[in-house]
C-alpha cells in the first residue's frame, strides 16, 4: 500500500454507536445483569448529553444484537450480561447485521410475498381466525404504545400458516431470526407500528378476500415500509 494510500478519509463512529458504547460500559461498571433495568431515555439523554432519539437508535440497536429487551411499561431491561463484556463486539455486530440488512429484506420479499399469494388461494377459515387474532392483539399492543413486535411476528407466522406450503415455511424458519431483527428495527421507529398495523390490515383483507394479487402487493408495499429503516444504515 502507497503512503498516499494511507491517507483515505477517516470514519466517524456513528453518534448511536458512541452511545451504545458508553451504556455498555456503564452497565459494565455497576454490575448490572439480566433482569436490571436501565435508566428511562429521557435520563440517560440527559446525562449523555444526546438527543432522545439517539438514544432511542441505540436502545434499539442494543435489542436487536440481544442485550436488552424493550418492554411496554417496564422500558429497556437487560437480558445478556455477557453481551457487555466487550463493547466493541456489539458494535461489530451491529456492523455485520447493517451489512446483511439488505439480502435479508430480498429474502422476505421472495418468500413472503409469495406465502401472501398462497395463503389467498388456500386459506380456510381456521387460518383466517388466527390470523385475525394477531391483528387483535397487534392492534391492542399498538393502541396502548407498545411496539407491537410479538403480534407481528405472530400476524407473518399465520399468514405462512395459511399458505400450507411445508417447504416455503421451513425456508422463513431459516432466516426467522433476522427477520425478527428487521421486525424490532422498523416497529421501533416512532409512528412506524400504526403503518405497519394498517399494512398487516390489507394483507390480511386481501387475504380474506381470497386476491392473491392483492394480498402479495401488499407484502410487498409492508416490506418495502420496513426497508425504509435508516437506522444502523449511515
Amino acid at each position: 500500500m502507497s503512503e498516499m494510500a494511507r491517507l483515505g478519509p477517516v470514519s466517524r463512529p456513528r453518534l448511536y454507536a458512541q452511545v451504545v458504547q458508553r451504556i455498555l460500559a456503564w452497565i459494565e461498571d455497576n454490575g448490572l445483569g439480566p433482569g436490571d433495568r436501565l435508566p428511562p431515555e429521557r435520563e440517560l439523554a440527559g446525562r449523555l448529553g444526546v438527543s432522545r432519539a439517539t438514544v432511542s437508535q441505540a436502545l434499539v440497536a442494543m435489542e436487536v444484537v440481544g442485550v436488552i429487551a424493550v418492554r411496554h411499561g417496564d422500558g429497556a431491561v437487560i437480558v445478556d450480561a455477557s453481551r457487555t463484556a466487550r463493547p466493541s463486539r456489539v458494535v461489530d455486530a451491529l456492523n455485520q447485521h447493517a451489512e446483511r440488512l439488505p439480502d435479508v429484506l430480498e429474502a422476505r420479499e421472495a418468500l413472503e410475498c409469495k406465502l401472501a399469494a398462497l395463503a389467498a388461494v388456500r386459506r380456510t377459515e381456521e387460518d383466517l381466525a388466527r390470523i385475525d387474532a394477531a391483528l387483535e392483539a397487534l392492534g391492542a399492543d399498538v393502541e396502548a404504545g407498545g411496539h407491537g413486535v410479538e403480534g407481528d411476528e405472530r400476524f407473518h407466522a399465520a399468514v405462512a400458516e395459511a399458505a400450507h406450503s411445508g417447504l416455503l415455511q421451513r425456508l422463513a424458519r431459516e432466516i426467522a431470526d433476522q427477520v425478527q431483527q428487521t421486525r424490532i428495527e422498523a416497529l421501533s421507529q416512532p409512528g412506524r407500528p400504526l403503518e405497519l398495523l394498517a399494512g398487516h390490515r390489507r394483507i390480511a383483507r386481501a387475504v380474506r378476500e381470497q386476491d392473491p394479487e392483492g394480498a402479495a402487493a401488499a407484502m410487498r408495499a409492508h416490506i418495502d415500509l420496513v426497508g425504509a429503516i435508516a437506522l444502523l444504515r449511515g
